[in-house]
């Protein structure tokens, strides 16, 4: 008797580890692609292609990774490129994949990189919305450049302008937790993710961090190091921790070119 129920309890332990790893699996799968078809598509094709070296390896994703994703004209991907979510890329004509870069692109809004735009080795563009955030995704203008190892988080949306250039390393966080209640650990307070917007032609030095609900006007130009906490206007620099407008950046200061030495084009 007491056999039989020992033998129950044991069935029911194995059944409810059964459940829970499955579970654990459905999730993973809805963290990796938009279905079980989707996902195993994706690996697929990563794995017979997403490895090959040189100038054979770039055509054949620039051909074979239109199956998975959306290129308008001719893109080139380098080798050992994660895609996560890939029917929720686009990339425009020219752009180009740098080796080592983790794109996940959660819906609705996915990350769309423009014409001609680079992301250099070691980048990361992670949407991560698994909360149903309306506005998620990142969207990068044409001619801009991601440095290497730059993190973009687009929980909360992150629009890039044209002609926009993050130096290595840098920031751009688009979410930010909620600590306010000392009683509660904050992980469950939730989140808020207003967005960033960077507007053209603005320069991000090297391991500038931007944090959520800043906008940085056109032609500003952000100093290595530095955290950007508020609005930056158009036409300035700015720099320090937390960062404060430096000076203004006048047509009158072409003149101080000759300070600099030679500059090339």
């Amino acid at each position: 008797m007491f056999c039989q129920k020992d033998r129950t309890k044991e069935l029911e332990g194995l059944d409810g580890k059964r459940q829970r790893m499955m579970q654990q699996l459905g999730l993973y799968l809805r963290r990796q692609a938009d279905g079980v078809g989707r996902y195993l598509w994706e690996q697929t094709m990563q794995l017979l292609i997403g490895w090959v070296p040189t100038l054979l390896g770039v055509g054949l994703r620039g051909v074979l990774y239109r199956t998975m994703l959306n290129m308008r004209g001719w893109a080139a991907i380098e080798r050992n490129v994660r895609l996560r979510f890939a029917n929720h890329i686009q990339l425009g004509a020219g752009a180009y994949v740098d080796e080592g870069v983790y794109i996940h692109a959660c819906p609705p809004g996915g990350v769309t990189i423009g014409e001609r735009t680079i992301v250099m080795h070691g980048a990361i563009l992670h949407v991560y919305n698994f909360r149903d955030l309306p506005n998620a995704g990142i969207e990068i203008g044409s001619d801009s450049l991601v440095g290497e190892y730059s993190v973009i988080r687009g929980q909360g949306g992150v629009k890039l302008g044209n002609r926009v250039y993050t130096s290595p390393m840098t920031q751009l966080i688009a979410v930010n937790h909620v600590f306010d209640d000392p009683q509660r650990p904050f992980v469950e307070q939730g989140i808020t993710a207003q967005g960033i917007v960077v507007e053209d032609d603005v320069w991000l030095g090297a391991a500038a961090i931007v944090t959520d609900g800043v906008r940085i006007g056109q032609g500003a130009v952000v100093a290595a190091g530095a955290v950007v906490t508020q609005d930056v206007p158009a036409h300035t620099v700015v720099g320090g921790v937390p960062a404060r407008v430096l000076r203004e950046i006048r047509p009158g200061d072409a003149a101080m070119r000759s300070t600099r030495g030679p500059i090339y084009f």
